[in-house]
């Protein structure tokens, strides 16, 4: 039989706000619906229900029963943000689980993620301890500071959603981890309140007129005559109480990209209080990739405009990184450089999550530096030079002499798995390959021709008569353009100080330069 683990929030607005900021947890503190004093409370803290304050009371009405509260205005992209830690929470734990669709009434502020419980006792000794296992995930991604987590086990999404809503009510202050039987189930459904199945505000006030208040109540009326009188969803109910709703299996996860975004209460014109809201999403977005044993690739920086524009840039990494430090310097580099046009009402930070880098140690060698090592190097790197300008050279697909491009680091379990796919035949002896050193910029040169070929030659990398020369080699290319032509004309010296080096003549300045040595 399948087994469903069920994590609920009870109160996703409030658990947002102080996932945001912890800093708010033991306040009085209330989330609104909107701006303003009319505005109605859609969630309050228990700090704030004990000095009487409750929801959809006004902001106003609020703040004269309790003039420390600290007023938050919903964000659904908080909210949205909060709600996919959660899925990454159950993801860290179980190989599939997915989020419940929100509801309305009185479960809107809900929120719940199911995952695979089958079989998951091979891995945390027991379903108990994968409960539990689970629950500490979702703290650690501060979920632990408001109204806090329940985590269920039973034989459906249904029972497990509910079970978690009866001991939330039941035990609010004692364990938060619970498992039903499936022996247990029905009767544990039977004697619960109607309310906690949700039904529809139809049939809930045609069921109150025949005086059902309990499941056992409602399954004990003759089944084809409520589905006469209420209608198929009343059936559906039936179904509900019994324990034998359809579900659709829990999905496998297929999207590695994580948003985290902020709507802002004022908005914002300098960049230093916005690298500090950015720091913050960073922070969290970090936090849930490293629940998923990934680290952040690219950024991609959203940024709402006031009187509606938009502001998205794209900031590459070197490698895959979790230093947060560097992040927030790097994303800072960009918006110093390209400050946004307007005030900033709105904040979104997404990104690819990217595998960590693993490396398999050596039994007769001392361990070396950690893998993910050269990913923070090369962060700080790119932070001091600029983005994309560190990595490894590559040869472009151009016509124009040296140009290249800048991809990223492969790592060292990557060279090895090609090595392994293309291994080299024992049968020929590895040879020596010359490499050529690009200098850039290239090395201006003193040189005296004999006829029309170089015969001696002072540089700073070069110095002395030449002993051998091949050449030149010509290539002109851009006639039809006077900013981009060239013309040049390629020699490869052998100079007295046992230099090898690559001598090239300008034909546009008159120039000689070298502008590569060979190794």
């Amino acid at each position: 039989m399948p087994r469903i683990a069920c994590c609920r929030i009870p109160d996703l607005p409030l658990s947002a706000a102080l996932r945001a900021d912890p800093e708010l947890k033991g306040r009085p503190l209330a989330i609104a619906s909107g701006p303003g004093p009319r505005a109605e409370l859609v969630s309050v803290s228990p700090e704030a229900g004990q000095k009487g304050i409750r929801r959809l009371d006004r902001v106003a009405q609020a703040r004269t029963l309790c003039s420390e509260l600290c007023v938050k205005v919903a964000s659904p992209a908080l909210e949205n943000a909060a709600r996919q830690a959660l899925l990454d929470a159950a993801l860290s734990c179980a190989p599939r689980a997915a989020l419940a669709a929100p509801l309305s009434g009185s479960f809107a502020a809900e929120a719940v993620v199911f995952a695979e419980a089958s079989g998951m006792e091979a891995v945390f000794q027991s379903e108990r301890g994968f409960a539990t296992a689970l629950l500490e995930r979702v703290r650690r991604l501060g979920f632990g500071l408001g109204c806090g987590p329940w985590v269920t086990v039973a034989s459906s999404q249904l029972v497990a959603r509910v079970a978690a809503r009866r001991f939330a009510i039941r035990h609010p202050e004692g364990d938060r981890v619970e498992l039903l039987s499936p022996r247990s189930e029905r009767a544990f459904l039977a004697s619960l309140p109607l309310d906690l199945l949700d039904p529809g505000d139809t049939v809930q006030a045609a069921l109150t007129r025949f005086g059902v208040r309990t499941v056992r109540d409602l399954l004990q009326l003759p089944r084809r005559a409520l589905g006469t009188r209420l209608g198929p969803e009343v059936l559906e109910l039936i179904a509900c109480a019994r324990g034998e709703a359809s579900e659709a299996p829990l999905p496998c996860p297929t999207e590695d990209r994580r948003v985290e975004a902020l709507d802002l209460e004022f908005a914002i014109e300098r960049l230093e209080p916005l690298n500090f809201v950015i720091q913050g999403l960073l922070s969290r977005l970090l936090e849930r990739l490293e629940a998923r044993q990934l680290a952040c690739g690219e950024i991609l920086l959203r940024l709402d405009l006031e009187g509606g524009g938009r502001d998205a840039r794209r900031i590459g990494l070197a490698a895959p990184s979790l230093d947060l430090r560097s992040l927030v310097r790097l994303v800072g580099h960009a918006l110093e450089k390209h400050p946004p046009e307007a005030p900033v009402v709105g904040v979104a930070v997404e990104t690819q999550g990217q595998p960590l880098q693993t490396d398999q140690l050596d039994l007769f060698r001392p361990a070396g530096p950690a893998p993910d090592s050269l990913g923070r190097t090369l962060a700080r790197l790119e932070l001091l030079c600029g983005g994309g300008r560190v990595g490894s050279p590559r040869e472009a697909n151009d016509h124009r002499p040296h140009r290249f491009e800048i991809e990223p680091f492969e790592s060292r379990a990557t060279v090895r798995s090609r090595k392994a796919q293309c291994p080299e035949s024992g049968a020929h002896p590895p040879t020596a390959v010359l490499a050529v050193r690009a200098l850039r910029p290239p090395v201006t040169a003193e040189v005296r021709l004999s006829g029309s070929v170089p015969d001696w030659i002072r540089s700073g990398v070069a110095h002395g008569r030449v002993l051998h020369l091949s050449g030149p080699w010509r290539i002109t290319g851009g006639w039809w353009s006077p900013e981009s032509r060239f013309a040049y004309d390629y020699f490869d010296v052998h100079t007295s100080d046992g230099t090898i080096s690559r001598l090239r003549f300008d034909h546009i300045s008159g120039a000689w330069h070298i502008d590569a040595v060979y190794d």
